[in-house]
C-alpha cells in the first residue's frame, strides 16, 4: 500500500518543473519522416494526405511573398515587386481562436507565469519560422549558460563582502589617521589623511579580492554549436544552403543592364561589377572611420568634464559632495557618458542604414550582415569606450607630485585614488549596464505599448466602437498593431551580444555582470514573446540555418575578453603588485603566499614620498602618494624604484602566461567538445542511406505502375 502510494505520488509530481505539459500543446507531434526539397515532378515520392495542409502556414506565406515582390506592374526588368505602390503593408495575420497555435503561444510562452518553464521551440518554429525560432533557442541557451557564471561571480563578491573587514589592506588604509596624501586637484583639493579612502578600499575590496571568475565565452559557443546542429536537423534545415536565397528586388533592379551565368544555377542573374562594388565599400568604410572618430571624440569630451567637475565638487558648499568629491565625478560622468551612448545610438542607426543602402549587397543575408557589422561596430565603440579608458588609461599618464601632466596646460589628469581605480571602472559598468538594460526594456515594451494605445485612441476618435471593432476582420486588427522594425531580428541580437561583451570582456572587474544578464534575459525572454505575441504585426516567417554573421562576432568577443581580462588582473587590478610584495618584499618572503598577514605592510609600500615645499604652496613637511618611486632625500629622488620594475615585469609576465594558458585552454576545450553530437551523425547517416534506398525503391514502384497502366509487359527488359 505505501509503494503505491508513493507511486502515485510520483506520478502526480512533475518530473522537471520546468518542462512544459505535452497535453497542453497539442498537435505539434509531426509525422516521422524524411523530407526532400519540393518538385512537382517528384510529388508521387511524397506522403501527402491532406493537399490543403501539406504545407504549413509559414511555408504559404513565404510563397505569397515571392509572389508579392517578383510580380511584373511594367516592362522593364526594375519595375517589379512594391516598387509599385500599391499596397501600404504586408504581414501574415495572426490566427484567431481559443486553439490556435497564437493562443498556445500566449498560454505557454509569452505569460509572466511562465517564467520558469522552457520554451516551445516547436511551436515557435511553427509560427513565425525557423529564423525567430533560432533566435529564441539561442537566447534560452544563452541564459541558461549564465547561471553558472552568475553562481561564480555571486561567490566571488559574497567572499569579497564577507572578507571586507579582515582584509589587510583594508585594515591599513582605514587605519593609517597620521599618513597624509598629496592633494589630487592643483587648485581647491587639500591635504587629506590615507584613512578618509577607507570606504573606497572596503568597497574596492568587493571586487579585487583574489577571487577568479573563468570566462565561458568558449564552453558556451562550442555547446551552442551542438545545440544548433540538433535544432537543424529537426526543422528539417540540414540540406537548406544559401545559396537557395534568392536576390534582393533592388539589387536586380539596380543592375539589371548587367548580367552573368551564375556557376551554380546555370542561369544569367545580375551582377554587380567590381570597380562598382570597391568604389561604394570604400565610402562606407570611411563612413565607419569618420563615426568612429565621433565616439571617441565624445569620451574625450567627457575626460575634459571629469578634469573640470573635479575641481569644482573639491569645493563644493555641500559637506556631503566635497568629502566624496570622487564619487561625484565619477557618477555625473558615466550619467552624462550614458546619455551621449543612447543620443548616438539613434544617429548610428540611420547612418548604417544609408551605408548599407549604399552598398547594395546581392541578398538579403548580405544586407543583413553587412548592417549588423556596423551597427556592433558603431554600438560596442560607443559603449565601450569610456570603459576602456577608466580601465587601462585612467592615472596612468598623471604623472608625480610636482610635475603633473596637465590636459592643454590648464587641467591636471585625472589619477586614481589609494585604493587603485577598479571602483571607477565597476562604477561604470555597474551604471551603463543597469540603465542600458532598464531602457531597452522599456523601448521593446513600453514603446510599443504606447503606440497601440494611440492606435485604439484614434480609432475611437473615428467613431469606431468596440462592436464594430469586434466585427472587424483579422487582417484589419492586426494592422492597427505596431509593424516589426525593418531590420528584423538586428536589434535583438545586437542587444544581446553587447551584453555578452559586458559579462565576458570585463568580468575580473566586475564579476556581478553575469548575474545582473540572467536576471535580465529572464525578463527579456517574456518581454519579446509578449511583445511578438501581442504587439506586434505577425512577422513574415524566415528560414535560417545558425545565427548568421553573430556568430563570428561572438567569437571576436571571446578572443578580446582573454585580452582585456588579462590586461585588467594584471594592471587595473592590485593582484600584481600585492602578490610580488608577499613574495618578494613582504614578512612571509621566506614562508610563501599563505596568510593574509603576508600583506602587512604592503599599503605603505605602494607610496612614495613627497617634499611639500617643492609645491611652494606654503605646505611644509611630507606627503603620500600612489607610485614606486624613491623619496627626497635618496641620491636619485623621484626615480622609479627597484620594486616598480619587478611589479611591471611580473605584469608583463602575467599577461603573457595568463593569455597563452587560457588560449590554450580554448583550443583543448574546442577540440574535446565535437561540433555534432555523436547519436545526431549516425542519425543522418542513416537517413541519408534509407533516402537513397526508399527512392530508389519509390521509381521503381512508379515505373512498374505506369506499365501496368499502358498495358505492356517487357519481359526481356529491366525491371
Amino acid at each position: 500500500s505505501l509503494q503505491r502510494n508513493m507511486r502515485e505520488l510520483k506520478s502526480w509530481l512533475p518530473r522537471n518543473p520546468m518542462k512544459l505539459d505535452k497535453e497542453a500543446l497539442p498537435d505539434l507531434e509531426e509525422t516521422d519522416c524524411y523530407t526532400a526539397p519540393f518538385s512537382r515532378a517528384r510529388i508521387h515520392h511524397f506522403t501527402i494526405n491532406n493537399k490543403d495542409s501539406f504545407f504549413s502556414n509559414s511555408t504559404r506565406s513565404r510563397i505569397v511573398h515571392h509572389v508579392l515582390q517578383r510580380t511584373k506592374y511594367e516592362d522593364g526588368k526594375s519595375k517589379m515587386g512594391e516598387n509599385a505602390g500599391s499596397h501600404k503593408s504586408r504581414h501574415p495575420i495572426k490566427t484567431h481562436g481559443a486553439q490556435n497555435h497564437r493562443h498556445l503561444l500566449y498560454e505557454r510562452w509569452a505569460r509572466w507565469g511562465m517564467w520558469y518553464k522552457y520554451q516551445p521551440l516547436d511551436l515557435i518554429r511553427r509560427y513565425f519560422g525557423e529564423k525567430i525560432g533560432l533566435y529564441f533557442a539561442w537566447l534560452g541557451w544563452y541564459t541558461g549558460m549564465l547561471i553558472p557564471a552568475a553562481l561564480v561571480g555571486l561567490f566571488v563578491f559574497l567572499y569579497g563582502l564577507f572578507t571586507m573587514d579582515s582584509s589587510q589592506v583594508s585594515k591599513e588604509i582605514c587605519e593609517a589617521n597620521e599618513t597624509i596624501m598629496c592633494p589630487m586637484c592643483e587648485r581647491n583639493c587639500t591635504l587629506q589623511k590615507l584613512n578618509e579612502s577607507c570606504i573606497y578600499a572596503k568597497v574596492t575590496h568587493l571586487f579585487d579580492n583574489g577571487g577568479t571568475l573563468f570566462s565561458t565565452a568558449t564552453v558556451f559557443l562550442e555547446f551552442w554549436k551542438r545545440r544548433r546542429a540538433v535544432l537543424t536537423y529537426d526543422w528539417d534545415l540540414i540540406d537548406w544552403e544559401d545559396e537557395e536565397e534568392e536576390l534582393r528586388p533592388q539589387f536586380e533592379a539596380k543592375y539589371s543592364q548587367v548580367e552573368r551565368v551564375n556557376p551554380i544555377t546555370g542561369k544569367p542573374e545580375p551582377f554587380q561589377p567590381f570597380p562598382d562594388k570597391l568604389s561604394r565599400l570604400m565610402v562606407s568604410v570611411s563612413g565607419i572611420f569618420f563615426m568612429i572618430s565621433l565616439v571617441l571624440t565624445a569620451v574625450f569630451a567627457v575626460v575634459v568634464y571629469r578634469l573640470v567637475a573635479m575641481e569644482q565638487f573639491a569645493s563644493f558648499k555641500w559637506y556631503f559632495i566635497k568629502k566624496y568629491w570622487q564619487f561625484a565625478t565619477s557618477g555625473t560622468g558615466v550619467c552624462i557618458n550614458f546619455m551621449i551612448i543612447m543620443s548616438l545610438n539613434v544617429v548610428y542607426e540611420k547612418v548604417a542604414y544609408l551605408l548599407t543602402d549604399l552598398e547594395h549587397p546581392r541578398t538579403e543575408s548580405e544586407w543583413e550582415n553587412s548592417f549588423a557589422l556596423k551597427m556592433f561596430l558603431f554600438q560596442f565603440v560607443n559603449l565601450n569606450s569610456s570603459i576602456f579608458y577608466i580601465a587601462f588609461f585612467l592615472g596612468r599618464f598623471a604623472g608625480r607630485p610636482g610635475k603633473y601632466n596637465k590636459l592643454f596646460n590648464r587641467w591636471r589628469l585625472e589619477e586614481c585614488h589609494p585604493s587603485g581605480c577598479l571602483i571607477d571602472l565597476c562604477l561604470q559598468m555597474g551604471v551603463i549596464m543597469v540603465l542600458k538594460q532598464m531602457w531597452n526594456n522599456f523601448m521593446e515594451l513600453g514603446y510599443p505599448l504606447l503606440q497601440n494605445w494611440w492606435s485604439r485612441r484614434k480609432m475611437k476618435r473615428r467613431g469606431q466602437s468596440l462592436e464594430n471593432k469586434i466585427s472587424l476582420p483579422q487582417w484589419e486588427k492586426d494592422w492597427n498593431l505596431q509593424p516589426m522594425n525593418l531590420h528584423g531580428l538586428m536589434d535583438e541580437y545586437l542587444e544581446m551580444v553587447l551584453q555578452f561583451g559586458f559579462t565576458t570582456i570585463f568580468v575580473a572587474a566586475f564579476p556581478l555582470a553575469p548575474l545582473l544578464a540572467l536576471l535580465n534575459n529572464i525578463i527579456e525572454i517574456r518581454l519579446d514573446a509578449y511583445k511578438f505575441v501581442t504587439q506586434w504585426r505577425r512577422p513574415m516567417p524566415a528560414r535560417a540555418t545558425d545565427i548568421g554573421i553573430w556568430y563570428g562576432i561572438l567569437e571576436g568577443i571571446g578572443v578580446l575578453a582573454v585580452i582585456t581580462n588579462a590586461f585588467v588582473i594584471a594592471i587595473t587590478s592590485d593582484y600584481i603588485p600585492r602578490f610580488v610584495y608577499a613574495y618578494k618584499y613582504g614578512p612571509c618572503t621566506d614562508q610563501g603566499y599563505r596568510q593574509e598577514k603576508c600583506l602587512k605592510g604592503y599599503v605603505n609600500s605602494s607610496l612614495s614620498v613627497f617634499d611639500l615645499s617643492e609645491l611652494g604652496m606654503g605646505y611644509s613637511g611630507y606627503c603620500r602618494y600612489r607610485d614606486y618611486r624613491a623619496p627626497p632625500w635618496s641620491s636619485t629622488p623621484y626615480e622609479f624604484t627597484l620594486q616598480f620594475w619587478h611589479v611591471l615585469a611580473a605584469r608583463l609576465a602575467f599577461i603573457i602566461v595568463f593569455e597563452h594558458l587560457v588560449f590554450g585552454i580554448k583550443s583543448f576545450i574546442a577540440y574535446l567538445i565535437p561540433d555534432m553530437p555523436k547519436d545526431l551523425c549516425d542519425r543522418m547517416r542513416r537517413e541519408k542511406y534509407l533516402v537513397q534506398e526508399m527512392m530508389y525503391e519509390a521509381e521503381l514502384e512508379h515505373l512498374q505502375r505506369e506499365r501496368k497502366k499502358n498495358g505492356k509487359q517487357y519481359h526481356h527488359e529491366w525491371p
